[in-house]
């Protein structure tokens, strides 16, 4: 039954998806309020590498406590590669996300949720 392995997959990488946006949306807003208040040269440049380093920290994390929350077991390929594919698609949009109001494009956050769900096929599929 690989097919609920792979909505439990969509299901995770979803609300991770929809988690890490979140984080760096609101990150990068705090990164544009504390660097308006600060005219210094450097004025908000932790709270942007503080929300980024976050982000793709949490990532990998986040798709192994939703793939173990709903039983299954064996998802190193999904955490690692999933992980590294989210600082690749949130690194080279990171301008776009960076601006008032910004986002990920939909179609780059649909193609970061297909592929992962492709992964989280991957492994075991029963707990032992």
């Amino acid at each position: 039954m690989r097919y609920a392995r792979h909505a439990k997959g969509a299901l995770t990488v979803t609300a991770a998806t929809a988690a890490g946006h979140t984080l760096m949306s609101s990150g990068y807003t705090w990164a544009r309020n504390s660097a308006s208040a600060d005219d210094t040269v450097f004025a908000g440049a932790f709270e942007f590498l503080v929300t980024t380093a976050a982000s793709w920290a949490l990532m990998p994390l986040m798709l192994w406590t939703g793939m173990r929350v709903m039983g299954e077991v064996g998802n190193t390929v999904l955490m690692v590669i999933g992980g590294l594919f989210w600082v690749g698609v949130s690194g080279y949009f990171i301008d776009d996300i960076d601006r008032t109001g910004g986002q990920i494009p939909t179609l780059a956050r649909a193609a970061y949720v297909l592929v992962c769900t492709g992964l989280a096929g991957t492994g075991s599929r029963h707990r032992s």
